[in-house]
């Protein structure tokens, strides 16, 4: 004596749908109350139940006329849904891949960055922009030079000091000259 066991939600959820598929027809729920069990097995008192999370999940369309609520779902509907969930895979995928491809891109760039680092003085722009910087720095220097020269021939003719000594008392080296 082994015990009848029952349908399981998702088989009941199936049938269900079956009969919407195979008639292509609209239905109150009371018309599914009797039509379920008698072809599908399923028990009345779990009609409803199924019914509604069919409904729940946009599986079948409801709608209320009057003071009666009819129930309908015709396989293109449903064709159509699992087209919409098979192109919002396929662009969860290809958006998957394409963030890779991103990733990968973004690496590749900073790995080109470093190298064009390595031979930045060797650029045309930069070797003229450090000429340019050099001859800047050049006559300042120059400049400099030659204020000094000044003052140690104010310090000469004021005070009488020799070269030599005002080149000694403030650290000027003896070969201290213009640069070329």
């Amino acid at each position: 004596m082994s015990k009848k066991r029952g349908l399981s939600v998702e088989e009941k959820r199936t049938r269900m749908m079956e009969i919407f598929f195979e008639t292509k027809d609209v239905f109150q729920l009371k018309d599914l109350e009797k039509i379920a069990p008698k072809e599908k097995g399923i028990t009345s008192m779990s009609v409803k139940e199924i019914l509604q999370s069919l409904v729940d999940d946009a599986m079948v369309d409801t709608e209320r006329i009057g003071t009666s609520n009819y129930f309908w779902a015709f396989p293109s509907k449903a064709l159509h849904a699992r087209k919409r969930k098979l192109e919002s895979l396929e662009t969860q995928e290809e958006r998957a891949a394409l963030a890779k491809e991103l990733a990968a891109l973004r690496q590749q760039k900073e790995q080109l960055q470093s190298e064009v680092e390595k031979y930045k003085e060797c650029d045309p722009d930069v070797v003229e922009e450090i000429r340019q910087a050099n001859k800047i720095a050049k006559e300042a220097v120059n400049r400099w030079t030659d204020n000094i020269f000044s003052v140690k021939s104010w310090a000469k003719r004021k005070f009488g000091f020799e070269e030599s000594k005002i080149d000694k008392t403030f650290g000027i080296p003896e070969d201290f000259d213009y640069i070329d």
